[in-house]
């Protein structure tokens, strides 16, 4: 919901869209996946929440002007609270979150390495710095593989990002700006692409986290964090690298161009327009069913792993039902 003056309302198991009073369409609830909302004064009320919440179909707001994520409506939780006891448990275990942020860490610049092959492949005039790249990332990855405390991973993740980067300023042409990563607020088109992408990531590993049972909050890499699903930032680490390279090719076949962009004179945030938009969610609904069963794949492995560590704080001697105090 991109558009000013549009609205929501329930039409038996589907969702109405209406612009002003003019119905433009439905969607079956079953089909819908996510809600998204961007539109300055889209109207919806509490039945249309209730529904989508039920259906399981997570609702975000975002800033109308700024791009930024205000809220989140997800749909009933899981109710295995041993399993998130287990979760709080090993965030306080330092081997086990050590372990964790290195698997972690090598499944992310195992997929930088592929990533930049491939760039490499469809960029032979780039040839020199892409494969420096690929062989100083490759070189990191080793050193990644021999494991080490939670900072030190990150510190080799920070240093393979600064060459990856590097080489993905190779690959997109130079007139979006692009010198490296930077975010709040992103200041060229590329970066833009970038930041939505992960936000949006980000928000189907909240919302799979979730009803596996999982606390989004509670991460072993990314440690607890007020107001960070820091559990949800592990997960798409690994995913990083291939939202880039959706991203760069966006921009390869010129889907999203420097039109679809405001970039203001003296610097300050660039801002991706009302076409850019829907280019960009119409490309990502078609590529998201690979990650998202990457992600509730994990989330399900992570889940059975500690709902077994989890049954041990339960005590068997209490029945469903207790005597009131």
């Amino acid at each position: 919901m991109d558009r000013s003056g549009m609205s929501l309302r329930c039409d038996a198991e589907a969702i109405a869209v209406y612009e002003g009073e003019e119905r433009r369409g439905s969607v079956p609830l079953a089909l819908l996946n996510r809600c998204v909302i961007r539109g300055a004064d889209t109207q919806l009320d509490s039945g249309v929440l209730l529904k989508l919440a039920e259906a399981g179909v997570g609702t975000v707001l975002f800033s109308p002007r700024l791009g930024r994520r205000v809220a989140v409506v997800l749909g009933p939780q899981h109710r295995d609270a041993g399993l998130r006891l287990a979760q709080s448990q090993r965030v306080l275990n330092g081997p086990a979150c050590a372990d964790w942020a290195r698997q972690v860490v090598v499944a992310k610049l195992g997929r930088q390495v592929r990533v930049l092959r491939g760039w490499l492949s469809r960029r032979p005039e780039a040839r020199r710095r892409l494969s420096d790249a690929v062989a100083r990332v490759e070189a990191i990855r080793r050193q990644a593989l021999q494991g080490g405390d939670v900072a030190s991973l990150r510190g080799l993740e920070g240093a393979a990002a600064r060459v990856y980067f590097s080489g993905l300023a190779v690959v997109v042409a130079p007139g979006l700006g692009f010198e490296g990563r930077n975010r709040r607020p992103p200041r060229d088109p590329v970066n833009v692409g970038l930041s939505l992408g992960y936000t949006m990531l980000h928000l189907e590993a909240v919302g799979l986290a979730q009803a596996a049972g999982l606390d989004p909050l509670l991460g072993f890499y990314h440690r607890p964090s007020v107001g960070r699903e820091s559990l949800a930032c592990d997960l798409i680490e690994p995913l990083r690298p291939l939202v880039d390279d959706w991203v760069v090719g966006l921009f390869r076949e010129r889907l999203l161009r420097e039109a679809h962009f405001t970039v203001p004179e003296g610097g300050g945030a660039c801002l991706m327009g009302k076409a850019g938009r829907r280019i960009f969610y119409d490309e990502w609904f078609k590529a998201l069913p690979v990650w998202q069963r990457w992600l509730r794949l994990r989330c399900m492995i992570l889940a059975r792993q500690l709902r077994d560590e989890g049954e041990l704080f339960f005590d068997d001697g209490f029945g469903d039902e207790v005597e009131p105090w």
